[in-house]
């Protein structure tokens, strides 16, 4: 099974685009979706995204305030523990 890590870019790469063009994720994950230029009314889509995913508790605003997504990898996994 893939990392929490693994998945959620693979959830960025699918679901969140910039102008029309896929986000670009680093591969460790140290960038904050408002840094790579997600508009914030995506983090509501988005959010509901990672619920259905990943069976965790997350706001909107929550998904907003991660300052990496290697922040919001280890959220999810504490929520899994």
């Amino acid at each position: 099974m893939a990392s929490t890590e693994e998945r959620l870019r693979t959830l960025v790469a699918e679901n969140l685009e910039v102008d029309g063009q896929p986000v670009n994720v680093p591969a460790d994950l140290n960038v904050s979706l408002t840094d790579a230029g997600v508009p914030s009314m995506d983090f509501v889509a988005f959010a509901k995204v990672i619920v259905r995913e990943f069976d965790v508790p997350l706001t909107p605003d929550e998904c907003a305030d991660f300052s990496t997504l290697k922040d919001l990898a280890a959220y999810i996994d504490s929520q899994a523990a």
